[in-house]
């Protein structure tokens, strides 16, 4: 196939121009093959790698759809909502919208993206300003739909980004209730790094006669990362994940775990061992998991710890290393993890530490990406009990600290200096003094009987 040019594939000049600026050249060949169906009107279910370009094969087409809705009116009537992208998580979306802000830089469309994690009433006065293009997660678009602050009745196109996340995800149902609630005539374009049956199945609920596109082979990982196992007990993974991001190779790496509370344990141990460490997970508010996510980007965080929910749509330019804590249960998630290196060409290593226990789902991995890892046997040293424990040192003093033994004190047997007070306690009886305080006339007088009608409830 000939090399291929943004113009060549008839986009306007507002968005070639955007494009010309963030330094786009040549379209990937998910890029060179989906944005011809699109600008067509087909729908269209296209499988790629992650990495390779997937939002722009979108989002270019659609804007171009859009163009001539385009508006300059400030009114929010000339800016409904025409085209609707649901992705599964938080980051993703905003990396999304993010990318067609940049695309249609140059034109009068507007985007939006709304997610879960914030206060929803800090979203609704964007909303009534009207939008062409919204971005959303799923359980946030039915909150707004619920109160009213969103009408899809003219959306012309439908995007579903990551659609096999999505089903992982338990969206099922919520995507149904959004396809209610979309006019009947659209486009509708899905997006997925794997195409098990579910989705094959999810297809036909959303799509009509789709041309499908597959730009390498299904479920493949890309030939540029690097795949090495290391079988590993389950107590020795932390000294070799701490050797292995000691290494000169690992400048920046993404560590993935299973759980948002090793991710959070793992942190910890990390950062009292000298490396600089932060975990993203879905417990952390929407504004600290972005202010880890960008310290990360620019080098103030070497090691990035991710469960795989926080981790789906992180876009890092040059990852060089991901690192499988845990390997995950479901092969497909392994395809997404590692594809966050060997981006865009780049070269890319990816590390997996497989306990005896996880070797059943190692098994599961290789059958769905039909490769063989290399594995090798980890040598990690160990270390006696009690001889290297730092954290413990602390506590040691508290042991010989003076004022425990003082509860220990041995009675002194030396008699007192005044012989008297080592004498026994003899009770004394002696007549009662006789009382100098005045009488109590009160006391002395009979009490007079008082009718139970008037008498002071107790």
């Amino acid at each position: 196939m000939n090399t291929v040019s943004f113009a060549d594939l008839k986009l306007a000049p507002e968005i070639l121009k955007a494009l010309t600026e963030a330094g786009y050249t040549t379209p990937t060949p998910i890029q060179a093959q989906a944005i011809p169906v699109v600008l067509s009107g087909e729908d269209l279910m296209a499988g790629a790698q992650t990495g390779t370009g997937k939002t722009a094969a979108f989002a270019l087409p659609l804007l171009q759809q859009l163009m001539p809705h385009a508006s300059a009116s400030t009114s929010p009537a000339k800016h409904p909502v025409r085209a609707l992208i649901l992705v599964p998580t938080r980051e993703l979306a905003v990396q999304v919208e993010e990318s067609v802000k940049m695309y249609a830089k140059y034109t009068n469309l507007r985007s939006l993206v709304v997610y879960g994690g914030v206060d929803i009433k800090t979203q609704t006065p964007h909303l009534k300003t009207g939008v062409e293009i919204l971005v959303a997660t799923p359980g946030r678009l039915l909150d707004h739909l619920e109160q009213k602050t969103v009408l899809l009745n003219q959306v012309q196109m439908l995007v579903l980004d990551e659609a096999d996340r999505m089903l992982d995800m338990g969206f099922m149902p919520a995507l149904k209730r959004i396809l209610a609630l979309l006019p009947r005539r659209r486009q509708s374009l899905m997006f997925s790094a794997t195409f098990s049956d579910d989705i094959k199945k999810l297809s036909e609920d959303f799509l009509i006669y789709p041309s499908l596109i597959e730009v390498a082979r299904s479920n493949a990982t890309s030939e540029n990362i690097k795949q090495k196992v290391y079988l590993v007990p389950s107590e020795d993974k932390h000294a070799l994940l701490a050797k292995l991001l000691k290494g000169d190779d690992a400048k920046q790496v993404i560590v993935f775990t299973k759980t948002k509370l090793t991710a959070s344990r793992l942190t910890r141990q990390l950062q009292r061992e000298g490396i600089e460490a932060d975990a993203i997970h879905g417990d952390r508010s929407q504004s600290e998991r972005q202010q880890t996510l960008e310290a990360f980007k620019q080098g103030k965080v070497s090691v990035l710890i991710a469960t795989d929910v926080a981790a789906r749509g992180l876009d890092i330019d040059h990852l060089p290393m991901v690192i499988n804590y845990e390997i995950p249960h479901a092969a497909e998630d392994y395809v997404h993890r590692i594809g966050r290196t060997g981006r865009a060409g780049a070269k890319g290593t990816a590390l997996s530490l497989v306990s005896p226990e996880e070797e059943k789902y190692l098994v599961d991995i290789e059958k769905l990406i039909k490769t063989t890892i290399e594995k090798e046997t980890a040598s990690v040293p160990h270390v006696p009990r009690g001889e290297a424990r730092p954290q413990s040192a602390p506590r040691e003093p508290r042991e010989s600290r003076e004022p425990r033994q003082a509860y220990h004190k041995p009675v002194p047997n030396k008699p007192a200096h005044d012989p008297w007070f080592d004498q026994p306690y003899v009770p004394k009886v002696t007549e009662p003094a006789p009382s100098t305080s005045k009488p109590d006339i009160h006391s002395a007088k009979p009490k007079a009987q008082i009718p139970a009608l008037f008498r002071r409830s107790s």
